[in-house]
């Protein structure tokens, strides 16, 4: 009998020990020191995680051309942000390949040693950032939430999460938390061309915007920094494209022979951003050091 009492309690053991495990728990501390950038992710559990990003592609802001302005003021907003000066969060949109997270990752290594910090979230998880500015609510380093390529669909539910967020919210009013968000749609949800039709205008000429566009509308408008990339033209790209052959050590000659090449590459794209003309270059350049 006893056997039986004895076997029947290792099981109810071994059960309440796989539901605890399967319950949500609060989250916990990465080690702060391991990295300058972190992720979060929801595991298949329930269980959010913070873990350090062991690589981080280097990136200088000197070697970002062809988007002055817009580099300037992403670099000024994070300087007052370090600096504990007041600073919004950004949104950064427009053409793709044109800098948006290069920028982001390039201001974050130029103020990581002044206590910069970064978490990348995907839009999937964004109904946790809540909890995730809590637990760094207290530190001492700054903290950017990134969240990359981010757009909505109509009624997905991290749209009203960030949000509300955005708004003001007791949990966004952390001193140390800025969210900076990149994206190709300017109003991160889809517009449709009937929605134009909803706008009225009043006697006096104004013009207002239907309930529709206004909750579209709303979420961008929360962002207190926009700031816009716009598709490169021909001598920009080629500048870039020289820029990067110069970086990887291509002499002054080729990079002018290549300047035809790179015409051509960019052509088969479609597409003439920064992210052609790097690809461009390492092709390039790793041809040269082959000799192919």
């Amino acid at each position: 009998m006893n056997e039986k009492l004895d076997q029947f309690l290792a099981r109810a053991e071994l059960f309440m020990a796989r539901v605890e495990a399967s319950l949500p728990h609060g989250l916990s501390e990465p080690d702060w020191n391991a990295s300058i950038a972190f992720r979060y992710r929801r595991r298949s559990s329930g269980q959010g995680v913070i873990s350090a990003i062991g690589h981080i592609g280097a990136m200088s802001l000197d070697a970002l051309k062809e988007i002055d302005q817009q580099k300037e003021k992403i670099q000024r907003n994070t300087a007052q942000f370090v600096a504990g000066a007041p600073a919004n969060n950004v949104l950064l949109t427009g053409a793709r390949g044109t800098g948006k997270s290069s920028l982001i990752r390039a201001c974050l290594h130029a103020y990581a040693s002044q206590g910069l910090r970064l978490i990348e979230v995907d839009k999937a998880d964004l109904m946790d950032l809540p909890d995730i500015v809590e637990l760094v609510g207290q530190r001492t380093e700054k903290f950017i939430v990134f969240c990359d390529d981010l757009s909505f669909d109509d009624g997905e539910p991290g749209y009203k999460a960030l949000k509300s967020v955005l708004d003001g919210s007791v949990a966004a009013a952390t001193p140390n938390v800025l969210i900076y968000a990149t994206s190709n749609r300017r109003h991160l949800l889809p517009e449709y061309m009937s929605e134009n039709l909803t706008y009225t205008h009043t006697a006096d000429g104004e013009v207002h915007p239907g309930e529709g566009v206004e909750e579209k509308i709303s979420l961008s408008e929360r962002f207190g920094l926009w700031v816009s990339f716009y598709p490169f033209n021909q001598e920009e790209y080629l500048q870039i494209v020289a820029q990067w052959l110069n970086a990887l050590g291509v002499s002054t000659t080729q990079i002018e022979a290549a300047r035809p090449e790179a015409l051509v590459w960019a052509l088969e794209r479609g597409s003439r951003s920064g992210r052609v003309a790097w690809q461009f270059a390492r092709d390039f350049a790793g041809r040269q050091a082959s000799n192919l």
